[in-house]
């Protein structure tokens, strides 16, 4: 096909030649003959993170075997996927070789007990030349991360309240965004935000956005009236719509300052609960130099929190009752998040504070069932720890299955699922090294954000070429990638 006849789309970016990228037949994304098939997994715990493990690996097409000691759990998963469930203790020796241990290429623990987890996962190393990944949430055991993983020849260890814990400082860091993504070691961020209206952004299209911001950012996405898309140069933006951009982590700061759009960190928060993410969060806000008010009802945790936390300022007294709340300050807090652990308690607080406050809020989430009905809400920055340990998991596995040197490194989904954005390292030649990204031949719906070389953020134009060494970020509405050669048609 000539050049000519493709249909090309230009990306003006501040400072660099114009980013050419072009969109060929709409296509369903579908996987290569030549890929590798799925890999056998046994996942032990049916809980919460266990469920939506085992709902994305299926749907990716692996062979999944679930344990755990309640068998009305297991038979809850069976009969809604194609996959095996054991009855029993997942550190057993017995139940592991039942569960097929010595054919399986990963166990993922995730029951409630981080030793039960550990030795799961030590039980299935001994066994069989398998990986092992295990949740460990205790704030004594995550100080300890790298030395057991290294010590027990662990995969990953994932906590994923102080995962969502990190991704909750990082919005309050900037709180204007909706949610906060790290990527390249944390040089580079992909910023999500509402466009208010009067905004500068109003009604401009993406090839204008260079010459009326002076900033090097790339606009990734763009939703709309419900729907996503991976936008051209002719796209225009609208007060209302919900932008993904990508940009060096010192940049955004200055981009959103050049659109009159607040991004100071807030001085203070108020937090309902005082469990394990409350924990780890506090931390991390004091940290930053930012001020910390706990309210928690149990007595004897508000102690313990008092000798972990002496910065911190913690009220023994029940976060849901309103007379409380309005004592604390809730009217003139500059951050609110409800971190009890009940769903319809987080959502209503949040929800109360935002008729008395103008506060930045972060709404903790765990169940998944209703996520069209939460986004109708003005919930602010809403966090699924569950959907962050699912994500590094499923990223892990992608690259475990991938049949070239091309790692997957970040995987995140946006918009509700509707976009992933993943950054693959480059380990060594294939069909998209050293080639001008203009001659690519890319899957319609897939855009190269940025290459990382050595350090340096590279936001591409299309005479940019991918090299051996790079990582590299891709936004896409497919789902499934698992190698950087997936982007080809």
């Amino acid at each position: 096909m000539l050049l000519e006849e493709l249909s090309w789309h230009f990306l003006f970016l501040s400072g660099i030649m114009p980013l050419k990228y072009f969109y060929l037949e709409d296509i369903m994304f579908r996987r290569k003959s030549d890929q590798p098939v799925g890999l056998k997994i046994i996942i032990v715990g049916c809980g919460k993170v266990g469920s939506t493990l085992v709902e994305q690996l299926v749907m990716e097409g692996h062979d999944v075997t679930v344990i755990d000691t309640n068998i009305s759990k297991i038979e809850e998963l069976t009969n809604l996927y194609d996959i095996m469930g054991v009855e029993g203790n997942g550190a057993s020796y017995s139940v592991q070789m039942e569960a097929g241990i010595e054919n399986t290429d990963l166990l993922i623990a995730v029951t409630g007990s981080d030793e039960l987890n550990l030795l799961c996962c030590t039980i299935a190393k001994q066994v069989a030349d398998c990986a092992a990944i295990a949740r460990v949430r205790t704030p004594d055991y995550s100080q300890e991360i790298g030395y057991l993983r290294e010590k027990l020849g662990l995969a990953m260890i994932i906590n994923p309240e102080m995962e969502a814990a990190l991704e909750m400082a990082r919005i309050l860091y900037l709180p204007t965004a909706l949610e906060v993504s790290p990527f390249a070691h944390g040089q580079a961020e992909l910023i999500q935000f509402k466009i208010p209206e009067g905004n500068i952004l109003d009604g401009i299209t993406l090839a204008q956005l260079s010459s009326k911001v002076p900033n090097r950012v790339l606009v990734c996405a763009i939703e709309r009236d419900g729907k996503v898309e991976i936008p051209s140069g002719l796209s225009e933006m609208k007060a209302g719509d919900v932008i993904s951009f990508v940009a060096q982590r010192a940049t955004i700061k200055n981009f959103m300052q050049n659109i009159s759009v607040k991004n100071t960190k807030v001085k203070n928060t108020m937090i309902i609960g005082g469990g394990k993410s409350a924990y780890y969060l506090a931390s991390r806000l004091l940290h930053m130099g930012i001020s910390v008010k706990i309210i928690e009802k149990d007595r004897k945790r508000c102690e313990e929190l008092s000798v972990l936390l002496p910065k911190a300022i913690i009220i023994n007294g029940d976060g849901t009752d309103a007379e409380l709340l309005k004592e604390e300050g809730i009217d003139s807090v500059e951050s609110f998040v409800p971190l009890t652990g009940l769903d319809e308690e987080n959502i209503m607080l949040t929800l109360h504070a935002r008729q008395l406050s103008d506060a930045k809020m972060i709404t903790k989430i765990n169940r998944l069932s209703f996520k069209n009905v939460i986004t109708e809400l003005n919930l602010g920055s809403v966090i699924y720890p569950r959907l962050i340990t699912s994500e590094t998991i499923i990223a892990y596995v992608r690259a475990k299955r991938a049949s070239i040197d091309s790692n997957l490194e970040t995987l995140y989904h946006l918009f509700d699922g509707r976009v992933e954005a993943l950054e693959f390292s480059i380990g060594e030649a294939s069909r998209v090294t050293d080639i001008p990204l203009m001659n690519l031949k890319l899957k319609e719906q897939v855009l190269v954000a940025f290459i990382n070389r050595n350090g340096k953020i590279i936001l591409p134009s299309g005479q940019d070429s991918i090299q051996v060494g790079d990582t590299v970020m891709i936004v896409t509405t497919h789902h499934g990638f698992d190698e950087i050669e997936d982007i080809l048609r």
